[in-house]
């Protein structure tokens, strides 16, 4: 997976536009207080999976940029939660989850619904 960071509310437009050609396109919410978040995104660091090499996965630090996780689940109607991945796709939010459901599998099984 590709990792970049995700720090204003100008690359939400950015990520929804490119969400239309490049594709698999994830937002990753993360609370770096939490030890659930921090496992969930051990797991996701450590990706294996083929499907997801040439994905782009959108870090979000939602301590440090409430104001950012507040427009991204306002743009995608997806109610907040910490840990949180979001599937953007065709500037729409098909899939999401979060906490332990939070796998490598179920991101592989979302690029395929």
């Amino acid at each position: 997976m590709v990792w970049s960071q995700l720090n204003t509310i100008a690359q939400i437009q950015d990520i929804k536009e490119a969400s239309y050609q490049q594709r698999p396109l994830f937002i990753f919410k993360h609370s770096t207080r939490c030890p659930i978040s921090t496992m969930a995104y051990g797991r996701l660091k450590k990706s294996s999976e083929k499907q997801l090499e040439q994905a782009t996965v959108f870090y979000l630090d939602v301590l440090s940029y409430r104001e950012v996780s507040n427009a991204v689940s306002e743009t995608f109607a997806v109610d907040h939660e910490s840990p949180q991945i979001l599937r953007i796709s065709n500037g729409l939010c098909p899939f999401h989850a979060s906490h332990n459901g939070i796998t490598q599998e179920a991101l592989v099984e979302s690029i395929h619904d």
